[in-house]
């Protein structure tokens, strides 16, 4: 009789600590789990904006690692670079300087990772065709 191996649980943000932590209190990990499957999934807003939400209060907290594995959520879900963009952008409005670079720190992270090699680079042609509009 083959015997079961137990796969290991895998944080869905990528927060290994987290993982850790489940040794510790199993009760309270489960709840907490079950609170942040609800929070953060679909409902009268889906779950990329939810994330995206997310991602502004961690941006503004300064917590890169949290912002870079809630993108890679936001994206899972849908979230294209220029919506993140626009996200870290509105967060940068509440949350300062630091939201606005910690978040952009994120954003390239996940750029040279090649998360989102499906997307066409558009990073100077806005540029471009504002200042050609202005030269007309």
């Amino acid at each position: 009789m083959a015997t079961k191996q137990k796969t290991k649980k895998k944080d869905p943000y990528g927060y290994s600590e987290m993982t850790w932590a489940e040794t510790l209190d199993p009760e309270y990990a489960r709840v907490r789990d079950e609170l942040r499957r609800v929070a953060v999934s679909d409902g009268a807003l889906p779950v990329k904006v939810k994330e995206m939400i997310v991602i502004g209060i961690l941006a503004s907290r300064g917590l890169q690692y949290g912002v870079a594995a809630h993108m890679r959520r936001a994206v899972e879900h849908g979230a294209t670079r220029q919506e993140l963009f626009e996200a870290l952008k509105a967060a940068h409005i509440p949350g300062g300087g630091v939201a606005y670079s910690v978040g952009i720190r994120a954003l390239q992270e996940l750029e040279l990772a090649g998360v989102f090699k499906s997307e066409k680079t558009t990073a100077g042609s806005k540029a471009n065709a504002r200042s050609a509009g202005r030269s007309r």
